[in-house]
């Protein structure tokens, strides 16, 4: 008879919850009025390397990912009763309408066929690492806290700004305009968003006629913590180039966007907490 045994293997302990990963950075937690109230360890997720190749790379597969498919359909410039004369008669040996002498149907010929139009069953993704993509993330994340690469993008910073800005979770309750304006005033980065409104303009090319129009260029970006810093998108969905996002939707096109990494960033005690968890 088979021999019993009564060992048991030992039960894992759960998983405990990720406690907060301290940096080397230090950054001041600012009230609404802009007075800092004390100093914060920023995570470790910001000590990453500045990365500018892994982080246009991953941009461009995001961006490569987004496409849609597009071409006619197969039967566009053949919807026509067509024959061809033959030869012997001095002319092009195309296709020409039954009733009639115009050509059709050919590339070459006025409503024909395109001769190498675009496939809809093209696929235009790109693949990348998912190691490569995390540390892109993290090192558009780390670019963030440089205030050099933050104005070498371009962004208006007061010379007393210090970056990163760190707000407390009361900034994720303001849903008025005016009061996230008067906010980013006590701050010194209100003038990037007048940037923005300034730098609108007409896009060239045929994108104008195809519903984008106008191009805005991109300002600040707030970070919050949790789906209730949502409702700050009320306050913000008016101020050009504003964008509000929650750390679980954090990419690296919307910290890079264009691959350029550096972009102007606000982040709410809750979204430190969260990202501390990485």
């Amino acid at each position: 008879m088979a021999r019993k045994t009564t060992d048991k293997k030992p039960i894992k302990a759960s998983a405990s919850k990720q406690t907060f990963k301290k940096g080397r950075k230090k950054a001041s937690l600012l009230s609404l009025k802009g007075e800092s109230m004390k100093n914060i360890s920023l995570p470790a997720a910001f000590d990453e390397e500045f990365r500018p190749d892994i982080i246009k790379q991953a941009v461009t597969a995001h961006r490569a990912n987004r496409r849609q498919p597009y071409g006619p359909n197969k039967m566009s410039g053949m919807h026509h009763a067509v024959s061809t004369w033959g030869k012997g008669r001095g002319v092009a040996r195309v296709q020409r309408l039954s009733q009639g002498r115009m050509a059709a149907e050919s590339p070459n010929n006025v409503g024909g066929r395109r001769a190498h139009p675009p496939k809809p069953e093209k696929n235009w993704g790109k693949k990348i690492n998912k190691k490569q993509r995390k540390k892109a993330l993290l090192s558009a994340l780390s670019a963030t806290t440089n205030i050099d690469l933050v104005r070498a993008r371009g962004h208006m910073v007061s010379q007393d700004a210090k970056i990163p800005i760190v707000f407390t979770n009361q900034i994720e309750k303001v849903i008025k305009t005016k009061a996230l304006t008067d906010v980013l005033q006590a701050v010194g980065v209100w003038d990037d968003v007048i940037r923005s409104k300034d730098g609108k303009h007409i896009r060239p090319g045929r994108g104008k006629m195809r519903g984008r129009k106008y191009k805005t260029p991109c300002s600040l970006l707030i970070v919050v913590g949790n789906d209730s810093g949502i409702a700050l998108i009320k306050a913000a969905r008016n101020l050009s180039g504003v964008t509000v996002c929650t750390v679980e939707n954090l990419n690296t096109e919307v910290l890079a966007p264009g691959g350029d990494a550096g972009r102007l960033t606000i982040f709410t005690q809750n979204a430190i907490q969260k990202i501390g968890g990485w």
